[in-house]
């Protein structure tokens, strides 16, 4: 069964505050995979909402990279992509708007595009708020609830190069 979430219970999602172990860093190593530096960890937000924070990068072109935000329902193992941050490595359209272009691109899970068979994540809009993947990851933290309890650095030096 295809997991349908309306606008407002995709920006309470969002909203949820969601703090990141003291370990998320010592436990958010990269692997290859199929032409991919990757890694995921799984973070329970405060209203006991299970999300998993995915990010990729190709390991040929540094602007081709995705910082995931996936929400995964209670008994399920299906994954609803909330938001996702994307590099300036491809063109991008918006099907229902019929709008293309081409930068780096912040996609968000709407009602109306689920409603239209699309994936919920399709529409996107260009952004000029990060130029690189360490931009991205602040951008995702700052917008989608999270609270860094890791002090001794900060979440852009993750060392993902």
């Amino acid at each position: 069964m295809t997991i349908q979430l309306t606008d407002d219970m995709i920006g309470s999602l969002l909203a949820e505050r969601k703090e990141l172990p003291d370990d998320f860093l010592l436990h958010s190593k990269l692997k290859s995979r199929h032409g991919h530096k990757e890694f995921g960890r799984e973070i329970i937000g405060e209203k006991g909402s299970l999300f998993r924070l995915v990010y990729r990068q190709s390991e040929l072109n540094q602007l081709d990279f995705s910082i995931i935000l996936l929400y995964i329902p209670k008994g399920s193992n299906q994954q609803f992509r909330l938001r996702r941050y994307n590099g300036k490595s491809h063109e991008h359209t918006n099907p229902i708007e019929k709008k293309t272009f081409y930068g780096f691109h912040v996609h968000t899970a709407t009602e109306r595009y689920q409603q239209s068979g699309n994936r919920e994540d399709t529409y996107a809009e260009e952004t000029n708020r990060y130029a690189d993947y360490h931009g991205a990851i602040e951008c995702m933290l700052e917008d989608c609830g999270f609270v860094n309890s890791t002090n001794d650095r900060s979440l852009s030096q993750w060392g993902m190069n």
